[in-house]
């Protein structure tokens, strides 16, 4: 596989083999690639909670356990007052 990189890229990954962080060029596209994978896995697994959470939402209203907009919006309004008065 052959990879163009800006001069800009290309002068971040010598910095960084220059710092004694890594090694070789190699190593720091190795080593960036590692941590998207990683943010990726993180996104997707976040993704897929938000998914099932959903899902929970919507059965629930379904059932018809929901509860109105504006009760809501007073109920935290009154959550925050409080702790602000705590606070102070």
């Amino acid at each position: 596989m052959y990879v163009s990189l800006t001069p800009e890229l290309e002068q971040f990954i010598q910095s960084q083999v220059e710092s004694g962080k890594y090694s070789s060029s190699e190593e720091v596209i190795l080593a960036a690639i590692k941590q998207l994978e990683v943010r990726e896995n993180i996104y997707k697994g976040r993704f897929e909670e938000l998914q099932r959470l959903i899902m929970i939402g919507v059965e629930a209203s379904e059932r018809g356990e929901v509860i109105d907009g504006e009760t809501v919006f007073h109920q935290l309004q009154q959550k925050l007052q409080e702790r602000r008065e705590q606070a102070s």
